[in-house]
C-alpha cells in the first residue's frame, strides 16, 4: 500500500511542480530559469512516479489489495502522461549541439553594445568565443550565413528595423544608424526566457549590404536550436518584406 500511495503522491507533486514552474515564470513570479528548473523537477518526479507505480501495481495484484491497486493505477497513468511526451521531446533534442550562441560570421561576429547592461550578471562576458562555439555550430546546424540585400546599408538597416519592430516577442533595446547596428531582446512565450540579438548591416564592394546577425541565450548551455531558428526565421521575414521590385535581389551567403 505504501508504494501505491507514493506513486499517487509523486503524480500530484509532479503536476504541482510543473504548474508552479510554468505559471511562476510566465507571470514573472520566479526567474525564468528557476521556473524551468521546477518544471524539470516535475518531469523527473513523473519518471520516478511511473517506476514506483509499476512496482505498486505488481505488489497490489491480489484482490484484497484492490484499493491500493486503483490508487497505484491512477498515479502511474498521471505520471506516464507527463513523462512519456517529455521523454520524446528530450530524446529529440539530442540532435542539437550544446551551444547557445549562434552567429552568421565566426571571424567577425556582430558584438553586443547595449546588451551588457541588461545581463543579470553584471560582469558577464558577451564577446563571441570562436574556439568554443564555431565547430559546434557547424556540426549542429551547418552553414548559417548572412543574407545579401541589393540595398544601401542605410536602406537595409531601415528594412531590418521595420521587420524587427513587427515581431511581437522582440523588444528593440539599441539602435545606431551610424553603425547600422540594432540590438533586441527576444522573450519566449512560456517561461519568458530572454535571449539577446544583435544585427549589423555591412556594406559590400558592389554597393549592396550584408545582414549579419547573432543570437545568444542568457541561461543554460544549450538552446534546443532556438537561436539558429531565430536567425533563419528573421531572414525569412526580411525576404518577405522585399517589395515587388526587389523580390529576387536577396542572396543567402554561406559561411566558409
Amino acid at each position: 500500500m505504501t508504494f501505491a500511495w507514493l506513486a499517487f503522491f509523486d503524480a500530484l507533486l509532479a503536476i504541482t511542480m510543473i504548474s508552479v514552474g510554468i505559471i511562476g515564470a510566465h507571470f514573472y513570479l520566479v526567474a525564468p530559469f528557476m521556473g524551468f528548473q521546477l518544471f524539470a523537477l516535475g518531469f523527473l518526479l513523473s519518471i520516478l512516479g511511473s517506476l514506483i507505480g509499476l512496482l505498486a501495481i505488481f505488489l497490489t495484484r491480489k484482490p484484497q489489495l484492490a484499493a491500493g491497486r486503483n490508487r497505484a493505477l491512477v498515479g502511474t497513468v498521471i505520471c506516464a502522461l507527463i513523462a512519456v511526451p517529455m521523454i520524446v521531446i528530450v530524446l529529440g533534442s539530442r540532435k542539437y549541439s550544446p551551444i547557445n550562441d549562434i552567429t552568421t560570421d565566426f571571424d567577425n561576429p556582430p558584438e553586443f553594445v547595449y546588451a551588457q547592461k541588461l545581463q543579470p550578471e553584471p560582469n558577464r562576458d558577451m564577446k563571441y568565443d570562436k574556439a568554443k562555439y564555431a565547430d559546434r555550430q557547424q556540426a549542429g546546424y551547418g552553414p548559417i550565413g548572412p543574407i545579401k540585400e541589393r540595398l544601401s546599408p542605410s536602406d537595409a538597416f531601415a528594412r531590418v528595423t521595420e521587420v524587427a519592430q513587427a515581431i511581437p516577442t522582440w523588444k528593440i533595446t539599441y539602435s545606431d544608424p551610424a553603425t547600422n547596428t540594432l540590438e533586441a531582446v527576444a522573450t519566449s512565450k512560456m517561461f519568458h526566457f530572454n535571449d539577446d540579438v544583435v544585427i549589423q548591416i555591412r556594406p559590400t564592394p558592389d554597393g549592396a549590404s550584408l545582414i549579419e546577425m547573432r543570437s545568444k541565450s542568457r541561461d543554460g548551455i544549450g538552446d534546443f536550436g532556438v537561436n539558429a531558428k531565430r536567425i533563419k526565421r528573421f531572414f525569412d521575414r526580411v525576404a518577405l518584406a522585399r517589395g515587388p521590385s526587389d523580390q529576387n535581389t536577396g542572396d543567402q551567403e554561406e559561411m566558409p
